[in-house]
């Protein structure tokens, strides 16, 4: 049997729901192999059949997806507890099989998932897989040149207006609903003081710099100023756009320009394009 078939036919196995038999028989399995013919692909052992022997990958499969998941989800684990996060990983799995060379890339529908799964405080378990998979993210994003002073001091007064900004490849937006940061930092006290998990607002950009990612809180107008100008807003019509924004209390425009050297100063940007 060629390489390429006999690789198709293992995954099919490997990854179907329920017992190595349920997957030996599955339509997709059984066009490649057919049951009957197992003993030509796979010899029995000394202890066990060709089908146990097949059953050892079935059985680790959903362990070993498991284990991926709980490193980038590490608090959605600790919120659900090892049972139920091995019960949402079997849902979850089943409907998005492992099917890129990278587990990395295993968690990247968990957030929709989770946000249409039967489970208890569900709104807070959303964002709260959305603020990890945006940390996943930004950790496994290209790497990107940091803006610095003197390109900014480069740029011409007149130039700022019509000036783009251009964001590094790692930087992630959220606005959540409920104070997942809060219970991501909760998780690093030994006593797990954890917040409330009613709704809070909390608006975040996540970003890498020096092989390190970090979270940074932002006030609303500061997150909805930023995720203009990341998406290609010219400078001078964000900050216009910001000033008029209805905001409690509105800020005014020393303060756009105390954030926007922030921003600069924790590396978020990686150039300024000249406007059109």
């Amino acid at each position: 049997m060629a390489l390429d078939r006999l690789q198709r036919w293992m995954q099919e196995v490997v990854v179907h729901p329920g017992a190595v038999g349920d997957g030996l028989a599955a339509e997709q399995a059984a066009a490649l192999v057919p049951p009957a013919a197992l003993e030509s692909v796979i010899l029995p052992s000394a202890s066990l059949t060709a089908a146990e022997r097949v059953g050892v990958y079935h059985g680790m499969y959903l362990l070993r997806m498991e284990e991926a998941l709980a490193t980038d989800y590490p608090g959605l684990k600790h919120l659900l507890g090892d049972d139920g996060f091995f019960a949402l990983v079997r849902g979850y799995v089943q409907r998005h099989p492992s099917r890129h060379f990278s587990l990395n890339r295993l968690g990247d529908h968990l957030p929709e998932f989770v946000a249409g799964a039967p489970l208890r405080r569900r709104d807070f378990c959303a964002d709260l897989a959305r603020l990890e998979l945006a940390l996943s993210q930004a950790f496994d994003a290209e790497e990107s040149p940091v803006l610095g002073e003197a390109e900014v001091a480069a740029v011409r007064p007149q130039e700022w207006e019509r000036a783009r900004l251009v964001p590094v490849a790692s930087l992630r937006l959220l606005a959540l609903r409920y104070p997942a940061p809060a219970y991501l930092d909760s998780l690093d006290d030994a006593a797990h003081r954890h917040p409330p998990l009613r709704k809070k607002a909390a608006y975040v950009a996540v970003y890498r710099r020096d092989y390190r990612v970090f979270r940074l809180a932002l006030a609303k107008p500061a997150h909805a100023l930023l995720a203009d100008l990341a998406a290609g807003m010219p400078l001078g019509a964000a900050v216009a756009a910001a000033l008029v924004r209805p905001s409690r209390p509105r800020p005014g425009e020393d303060e756009l320009f105390r954030w926007f050297r922030q921003w600069v100063a924790h590396g978020l940007f990686a150039r300024v394009a000249a406007g059109d």
